[in-house]
């Protein structure tokens, strides 16, 4: 069942609200546009539909658009300690049937890639293609990036730790979003205003504000074995675009040994880890542009096709 409903934090024009009771909870979402194929953005951490807010009414100009709070996330119901990227993809697939607007162009960026491609791999009717925004997927490198011996980074374990991350995040949310998560991974701190801040403290401060990204995590540590398997026997049919900030091309890499057909690959310069706050005209442009040759009668075009014509 959908429901219309007030905003309870910061929203922006021509932005609708809505929750959505499905398999078993009640998702927060947001629509804008009412004409075009569909699109469902999909946050990272530690983030909500928010992180989306400067790009939904660009591409809300030629499409209907749908961001979602994951379980566990933002104005979404709180996650149970079990909750896993499986759960989370199961609640979008419920999602897009709710809403009847299968197949959706996913665009899905951080730590929703498990969870974005489980989606795509369980149930390919819902999906008309993938974006993947600075993403990786476990069992191939992202796992990584808990490795701090070799640069990886603190909280990933923290937060798989049960129980660990309210025991010792609770009450100093402020601190540790706009102190050290947004200004340890952008190019330019100031790209993240006071508001954005507010926004994602607002909903990670409340109980069990931490359970959510807990779930991801742990997921992402656990999930390497079975993503390399599925990615040997049943590679994703879609068109697919890896976005990329200016770090480098690990987006692309991971997605090209998932997917079956060429990955359609774009580097943000001077961008960081997270893009779409940092620089939404520039991804709401390439990723109109790449929907625009994946919608076209005739299917989108090859890379030589793009190169001659």
């Amino acid at each position: 069942m959908r429901t219309p409903r007030e905003p309870v934090g910061a929203t922006v024009p021509g932005v609708r609200h809505h929750t959505a009771d499905v398999n078993g909870t009640t998702l927060h979402y947001v629509s804008a546009g009412s004409t075009g194929s569909p699109i469902l953005l999909v946050h990272g951490f530690p983030e909500t539909w928010w992180a989306f807010h400067d790009v939904i009414p660009r591409l809300a100009e030629r499409h209907r658009v749908y961001a979602v709070d994951l379980r566990g996330f933002g104005d979404s119901a709180v996650a149970e300690d079990d909750f896993t990227s499986g759960v989370a993809a199961e609640d979008l697939h419920a999602l897009v049937a709710e809403l009847g607007v299968g197949p959706v162009h996913l665009a899905a960026q951080d730590i929703a890639g498990g969870t974005a491609y489980r989606l795509a791999s369980t149930y390919p009717d819902d999906v008309r293609s993938l974006v993947a925004t600075e993403m990786g997927l476990a069992g191939f490198g992202l796992e990584g990036f808990a490795d701090v011996t070799h640069g990886g980074s603190w909280h990933i374990g923290v937060l798989a730790a049960p129980g660990i991350a309210e025991m010792l995040f609770a009450g100093r949310e402020r601190e540790l979003l706009g102190s050290w998560a947004f200004p340890s991974m952008v190019a330019d701190p100031a790209s993240i205003t006071p508001v954005d801040v507010d926004e994602f403290v607002r909903t990670t401060s409340r109980p069990g504000g931490w359970r959510g990204a807990a779930g991801l995590y742990r997921s992402m540590l656990a999930e390497g074995a079975e993503f390399r398997a599925l990615a040997a026997t049943a590679p994703l049919g879609v068109p697919a675009l890896a976005v990329g900030g200016s770090g480098g091309g690990f987006t692309e890499s991971t997605v090209t040994q998932v997917v079956r057909g060429p990955v359609e690959s774009v580097v943000l310069e001077g961008v960081g880890h997270h893009v779409a706050l940092e620089s939404p005209d520039r991804l709401a442009s390439v990723i109109t542009a790449f929907l625009s040759e994946v919608d076209r009668p005739s299917g989108p075009r090859s890379r030589s096709d793009a190169v001659n014509g």
